[in-house]
């Protein structure tokens, strides 16, 4: 999230972050992402979430989460149809601490 000093306007933030996902507003619109849409939100930290960089003014970046969005995909999602495959599931792993190998 970029913050300007003496009052000027931040370029993007984090509004509401609620069970059913986020409220983001940049450059003086507001968008909502539903964690059905944009799973890889669901279940990361508040500080993850809001730490949110607009870049070059149109790309939407979480560094921590490693997550990148242009605006026009929540202006026009028709336009991007692939979703995530993202699940909450985590890969199994071994007694040591290891990724068991899938068959």
């Amino acid at each position: 999230m970029k913050s300007l000093r003496r009052g000027k306007s931040i370029s993007v933030s984090v509004e509401n972050i609620t069970p059913l996902g986020i409220w983001l507003f940049v450059k003086e619109t507001e968008y909502f992402l539903s964690y059905k849409d944009y799973p890889y939100f669901m279940d990361q930290r508040l500080r993850s979430i809001q730490n949110v960089q607009l870049l070059h003014g149109y790309h939407l970046y979480w560094p921590e989460l490693d997550v990148d969005l242009e605006i026009d995909n929540l202006v026009n999602p028709q336009k991007y149809p692939l979703k995530s495959s993202a699940t909450k599931k985590r890969p199994a792993t071994h007694s040591m601490g290891r990724r068991i190998a899938s068959r």
